[in-house]
């Protein structure tokens, strides 16, 4: 009888610990349920919708932000730069190419939150479509890393993870019919310090 208990006792847990695992890496991942993926950037259609599945809806929840519908715009992670490699804020990268059809986009390094790195410096953390220096194909080059560069100049500081979040407003692309033929920037790397 004891060991029926004992047995029955140590699958629980393991259904719970495995079953709790799933969850919590459901809701870490980037390319979870509902994602669509362009390139290295990933985004989630459907969070800000009546449509949304539920692990969208845990992920904005835990992550205590403020998802957009989809007629307002669409955010766009990448956690890795085209040779597949994790960003790291000790790297350089340069983020070039065009970008899709909105009224306005911002372009931040986030921490693990998906927060604004913090600097502590007087540069802006994050950068804006007005605010850009454009190509004469109306592309953008961007470089982003610890020291200065000539352009357009994201400033990123610390060690470790880091994220670029990519967020459209007022865009075609927020509707499922838009994404089939958009293409966004590359994200190059330069080069390490560590």
């Amino acid at each position: 009888m004891l060991k029926n208990a004992i047995l029955t006792l140590l699958s629980l847990a393991i259904a719970i610990g495995l079953g709790g695992y799933s969850v919590w890496y459901a809701l870490n991942a980037q390319d979870g349920v509902g994602a669509i993926r362009i390139g290295q950037w990933t985004a989630f259609p459907e969070a800000g919708t009546l449509a949304a599945d539920p692990y969208s809806k845990a992920r904005v929840a835990r992550e205590g932000v403020l998802a957009l519908g989809q007629a307002e715009g669409l955010a766009f992670v990448a956690e890795r730069d085209d040779a597949g490699e994790p960003l790291k804020r000790e790297c350089t990268y340069t983020i070039e190419g065009g970008y899709p059809t909105a009224r306005f986009w911002t372009l931040y390094a986030a921490d693990q939150s998906l927060g604004v790195i913090v600097t502590g410096k007087p540069r802006q953390s994050a950068l804006q479509s007005y605010e850009v220096l454009r190509r004469p194909d109306n592309s953008v080059v961007i470089s982003v890393g610890k020291r200065p560069a000539p352009g357009n100049w994201l400033l990123t500081g610390g060690s470790g993870k880091m994220y670029f979040v990519l967020t459209f407003y007022d865009t075609p692309i927020a509707s499922s019919t838009g994404l089939s033929d958009v293409t966004l920037p590359r994200i190059l790397k330069a080069g390490c310090n560590a």
